[in-house]
Parts: structure tokens; C-alpha cells; sequence
């Protein structure tokens, strides 16, 4: 009996955290998967180098659950890569144009190749040096 009680609990408790811990992810998923995802490559233009503009550029993909990568140009530009749903790819791009890295200067971002993806090709968002 008392072993029963023991078992009956712990498939409780499993339960409740399931509901609780395993369900939201499960609906931040489905959420994600409804919307369409895409890739897009950019150039950033202006102040953008020696401002901390790559580390902020990364931070904020993190933070739009992004991936992909962003690196210095031998021209002075900043380059990369977005990958995610389309809203949040949208989002990144009006920080590109017109946020970026506090100290930073941005005269002109371009987006090219945009295209629509079956799955992510990045698993992060990194700094390329």
C-alpha cells in the first residue's frame, strides 16, 4: 500500500511538472513553426566598426531567438547573415537600420537574398573574426 502511494505521487508530481514545465515549450514551438521562416544577408554601413557594434548585434539576434552571424569588412562595413521567423528577422532589420551599438553611427543597411527556408542553418548566432 504504502508503495503504491509513493508511485501515485511521483506520477503526480511528473505530471504537474509536465504541465507546467514541458507544455509552454511545447506552444513556444508551435508558435515559432506557424510562422515562416527566413534568411537574409546584410551590410551595415557608417560608424560600425570600434563601436561594439558586432557584440550588440549579436546580443540583440540572441535576444530575438535569431541565429546566425555578423563580422567585421575589410571596407569598414559590418556583414552577416539572419536566420528566424519572419516577424523577428523583420524586428533585427529595423534594429540594424536604425538602433545598433550605442556608439555606433548607421548611414545605410542593405538586405539581400532574402529567401524563405525549410529549417535553420545556424544553431547559434556568432561573431565570425
Amino acid at each position: 500500500m504504502r508503495l503504491s502511494c509513493i508511485l501515485v505521487k511521483k506520477i503526480s508530481i511528473f505530471f504537474c511538472l509536465s504541465v507546467f514545465i514541458f507544455k509552454p515549450l511545447k506552444a513556444q514551438r508551435s508558435t515559432m513553426s506557424d510562422e515562416e521562416l527566413i534568411s537574409v544577408d546584410y551590410e551595415i554601413f557608417g560608424r560600425v566598426q570600434g563601436v561594439f557594434f558586432r557584440k550588440y548585434t549579436q546580443a540583440e539576434g540572441k535576444k530575438l531567438g535569431l541565429v546566425g552571424w555578423v563580422q567585421n569588412t575589410s571596407a569598414g562595413t559590418v556583414q552577416g547573415q539572419l536566420q528566424g521567423p519572419r516577424g523577428k528577422v523583420k524586428e533585427m532589420q529595423e534594429w540594424l537600420t536604425s538602433t545598433g551599438s550605442p556608439k555606433s553611427h548607421i548611414s545605410k543597411a542593405e538586405f539581400s537574398n532574402e529567401k524563405t527556408i525549410d529549417s535553420l542553418e545556424h544553431s547559434s548566432f556568432n561573431i565570425v573574426k
